[in-house]
């Protein structure tokens, strides 16, 4: 299904967009990748909506990503005996391992990992960073705080450690049943939540096995210190604005998320830009200005995706947000000033055949009368450098594997075709002629630029660029082999 822009939208399911109908129509308003969150929903649900989007894909002949974002361990106070207290700035407070019930000078925090790592100074957030504490002094079991930010806090309300590195696991026990499942159900992608360190990264990647692509997600300070490892690591990065805003300053995290799509582009690997993009949709059919803002902002940054959550998810208007997105990255893409940043952000980037191969692409597209690029990929990776370069025309990602082209719907720019396997090229472009024909691409007097390795079906082996025509009679009579 030809999309009019570049940027890929990813759409959250939950109890809002469970049926059929809806997802279907979420799809074709321009959902290109669904995530299924496991901090909500039974297994049975999970499997149910994991085989409505692949009918969906079926009944459209229309790749979909699939994204399982898992839910991380959770530190959270226990109960207070009066369901909540209000804390004044100034007072005490205690957090210690006592499982008694809460009172105004004390709760539960049954993560002994927390006491471990804590130091005076320290600041803890309750409650989405409404509550903040400062550690006075510490042991193994207890930390005595003074109320920094008060408010009401009430039973099992969340806690944010910003300020040190927790020797916690980015997967708990659930994340690694749950990683099982979802990998077993045949999902494409798996956002890691949690992640602090490049060693979390490795975790996830072997318990995936090569079933799932692993994309991690930078909501801690700790991320953002060693993103260049977790970059490395990872097949892919989503800036989850959500807790980054709660555990860092809110006005340090716009400069981070321009510097992270950066790097990502840099590495060609994919990221998305997630939390609050259309909040208010979640009850108005329309966004507010700032939110549009929001939303354009990330794009003409040059991110790969841009993320609805609760929007999609549990909203009153799934459908609409999703058409609202859409259309801001039309509007968007279609300004000059979106091509001069998306090029004047480009940098050369690597040395081999393939990366000069596809920068020749781009080029020659750019300053012909070229009308897309068909790439032929079998990992992905021909495709993921193509759209490194953003190119002003559009990329036909070919492969002959599924799961290449279901995860390469994360990818700035790829449009995904399936095509039987081929052992000559004179067959690759040929294919190519009539996948930019049928998607409404190219006309047969246009040309177009075909990317391709040989020997065919082997990833890594990207060193041919052709210009051909649309017209196969032009092909077979100018290449015989």
């Amino acid at each position: 299904m030809r999309r009019l822009r570049n940027v890929k939208i990813v759409a959250t399911l939950g109890p809002a967009s469970n049926s059929y109908e809806t997802i279907r129509a979420l799809h074709e308003a321009g959902a290109d990748v669904f995530r299924l969150n496991m901090s909500h929903g039974t297994h049975d649900e999970i499997r149910e909506r994991h085989q409505i989007i692949r009918r969906v894909e079926r009944d459209l002949d229309s790749p979909i990503a699939i994204l399982a974002d898992l839910q991380g361990p959770k530190l959270r106070v226990g109960v207070f005996a009066n369901g909540e207290e209000m804390l004044e700035e100034g007072a005490a407070f205690r957090l210690d391992l006592d499982a008694a019930e809460g009172t105004q000078q004390r709760v539960c925090l049954p993560h002994p990992e927390i006491f471990e790592a804590l130091e005076p100074g320290a600041s803890l957030l309750v409650n989405d960073g409404k509550i903040r504490l400062q550690v006075e002094s510490c042991g193994s079991d207890f930390a005595e705080c003074r109320v920094v930010i008060g408010g009401v806090i009430s039973n099992r309300k969340g806690v944010n450690v910003p300020d040190v590195m927790l020797p916690l696991a980015a997967l708990s026990e659930k994340d690694r049943d749950d990683l099982e499942f979802v990998c077993e159900l045949g999902v494409d992608w798996l956002a890691l939540s949690f992640v602090q360190r490049a060693k979390d990264v490795f975790e996830a990647k072997t318990l995936a096995d090569g079933r799932a692509a692993v994309l991690s997600k930078v909501e801690k300070p700790q991320a953002v210190e060693n993103f260049e490892e977790i970059l490395d690591a990872s097949d892919g990065i989503m800036v989850a604005r959500g807790d980054l805003g709660v555990e860092l300053p809110v006005a340090a995290v716009p400069p981070i998320q321009k510097r992270l799509v950066r790097k990502c582009r840099a590495a060609a690997k994919p990221v998305i830009v997630a939390t609050q993009m259309l909040e208010s949709m979640i009850e108005s059919p329309m966004p507010t200005r700032a939110e549009v803002s929001d939303v354009a902002t990330a794009i003409y940054e040059g991110t790969d995706a841009i993320m609805l959550s609760a929007e999609s998810a549990a909203g009153h208007y799934p459908i609409e947000a999703v058409s609202t997105m859409n259309q801001v990255a039309i509007e968007v893409e279609a300004d000059p000033t979106y091509r001069q940043i998306v090029s004047a952000s480009r940098t050369a980037q690597g040395t081999t055949v393939a990366d000069g191969i596809v920068a020749a692409a781009r080029e020659i597209a750019e300053k012909t009368d070229i009308k897309v690029i068909c790439c032929f990929t079998q990992s992905g990776t021909t495709a993921l450098l193509t759209a490194r370069e953003r190119p002003s025309v559009p990329i036909i990602a070919m492969t002959s594997v599924e799961h290449t082209a279901r995860r390469l719907c994360l990818s700035w720019g790829c449009n995904c075709v399936m095509t039987p396997e081929l052992l000559r090229f004179k067959g690759a472009v040929v294919n190519a002629a009539r996948a930019a024909r049928a998607e409404g691409f190219a006309g047969e007097t246009d040309q177009i630029v075909v990317t391709a390795g040989v020997p065919f079906n082997v990833p890594g082996t990207t060193n041919i660029l052709r210009i051909a025509p649309c017209d196969e009679r032009l092909i077979y009579s100018t290449d015989p082999e």
